[in-house]
């Protein structure tokens, strides 16, 4: 019979006494449980490795500790096969809401981040271009969602690839949804590291705005935050078109994860179809504005 994840999440030789388990709600992919034991409480997470998402649980918490030295992700107590624990943060989980009218102190938390993870990452880790993921979904598909056009997915992809500039490498998250985020009342933290590996920072700013449904002026002060100065034209379409990138990657996550994942509670048709619409309006807003310049 398969065994509890209460049961092995007791079982680990990292808690001192008896620990009291109770399970945390949320997570798409991750079953998560706060534990109290005589030391303290904690957060234990459940998950495998997951190839068809490119995650690596080992890379997962090699991020996740260079996360905590800079102060920004909680500290990992204790690691083994498909268990993580880390410091519970007793902290609001944030809404899309709450990261609006933040997106200047958001944008100088990347700033500080991605080079700072960059220096301090060690290990194996990962690399993420959100075009390539894409690509390897639509791949993954093609026996699975025959209702999805892929050549006019394939196609979009491509333009918004070329649609990108050149900019320095940093180490970066990649899954910056507002529930990643929690506020203790004095800080913000960041969790869930799964996706976090080298990469173009576009693609976290651009992650972070569509998540959080920034407006046009957030996303301004969002680019200027990170980047010094009032974006010129060609940074806002590249980050435009990233944003469709960011949009079309979720919704083919979702895809993905109905044929591999059984997360309690999650339904992921309903996920991808709500995906798919945020995509096309996204897109269609991209090309009434961007796409006559190619």
């Amino acid at each position: 019979m398969p065994v509890a994840p209460e049961e092995t999440i007791a079982a680990l030789a990292c808690w001192q006494g008896l620990p009291n388990i109770e399970p945390l709600g949320g997570g798409l992919s991750n079953r998560s449980f706060k534990v109290t034991d005589a030391s303290g409480v904690y957060v234990a997470r459940l998950g495998q490795d997951f190839p068809f998402h490119h995650v690596s649980r080992r890379r997962e918490v090699a991020a996740s500790r260079a996360a905590h030295a800079i102060g920004l992700a909680p500290r990992v107590a204790h690691a083994g096969p498909g268990v993580l624990v880390l410091d519970f943060i007793d902290g609001r989980t944030l809404t899309a809401g709450d990261l609006r009218g933040r997106a200047g102190e958001l944008g100088a938390t990347l700033k500080h981040m991605h080079p700072a993870l960059a220096r301090g990452i060690r290990g194996e880790v990962s690399a993420f271009w959100v075009f390539h993921v894409i690509r390897d979904y639509l791949d993954a598909l093609r026996r699975h969602s025959a209702d999805l056009d892929r050549e006019s997915l394939l196609s979009r992809t491509d333009a918004l690839e070329r649609a990108q500039r050149p900019l320095p490498i940093v180490f970066g998250h990649h899954d910056l949804l507002p529930a990643n985020w929690i506020d203790d009342g004095k800080r913000l933290w960041l969790i869930d590291w799964e996706y976090a590996g080298f990469g173009s920072p576009m693609f976290d700013l651009a992650n972070l705005a569509d998540n959080s449904g920034f407006d046009p002026g957030e996303e301004q002060e969002l680019l200027a935050s990170y980047f010094g100065r009032p974006p010129e034209d060609d940074l806002c379409r590249a980050f435009a078109a990233m944003k469709v990138a960011s949009a079309l990657r979720e919704a083919l996550w979702a895809r993905v994860s109905q044929i591999h994942l059984d997360a309690p509670g999650a339904d992921y048709a309903a996920y991808a179809r709500a995906c798919f619409t945020k995509f096309e309006t996204t897109h269609a807003a991209y090309a009434a504005s961007h796409e006559p310049a190619e």
